[in-house]
């Protein structure tokens, strides 16, 4: 199994799974996988429906949010990732073929659900994965506060409360 690297102590990334992974990602307290590579990016790669059996036979929830290159950072990518994280118990495993990519869109959701640029730079590069040549990329993600994403609605409420209260 490749190398596991935590982005958070709720969620983590890795690269390419094989048939055995899924048992063990389980035995280690993983809950749930997203894949993010696209079917067919390679010969002999797992596909995402022989992904979703090899989960399921493993105890685990399954989501595939496919993620090719030139469409990481895209917003139906963004959303498609932030609403699996929703919809999926913890701890989550996110992959695809190296890893690089899903650390790249679970930045910008975060970075959506209002996580600083900086400390989700770090965390990733604590993970493993150097993002700084996509920064801007991510920051971009940012919302204002107030249009928070659904991820990050209470903290968007605590933070309007906490303003009205000191006016």
């Amino acid at each position: 199994m490749a190398k596991i690297g935590y982005l958070t102590p709720a969620l983590a990334v890795t690269g390419e799974l094989t048939p055995d992974d899924f048992s063990a990602l389980a035995g280690q307290g993983f809950k749930s996988i997203v894949s993010n590579r696209p079917d067919g990016e390679e010969a002999g790669q797992l596909t995402a429906h022989q992904e979703a059996a090899l989960a399921w036979r493993a105890g685990l929830a399954f989501r595939h949010v496919p993620a090719a290159k030139h469409e990481v950072l895209e917003d139906h990518v963004v959303d498609a990732l932030e609403a699996a994280l929703r919809s999926i118990p913890g701890p989550v495993l996110l992959h695809c073929k190296s890893g690089l990519r899903s650390a790249i869109v679970w930045a910008a959701v975060a970075v959506r659900a209002g996580s600083p640029v900086d400390e989700v730079i770090a965390a990733a590069r604590t993970a493993g994965f150097s993002l700084d040549a996509v920064r801007a990329e991510i920051a971009a993600h940012a919302r204002p506060f107030g249009e928070r994403s659904v991820a990050g609605t209470e903290a968007a409420a605590s933070d309007r409360q906490n303003c009205q209260a000191a006016a």
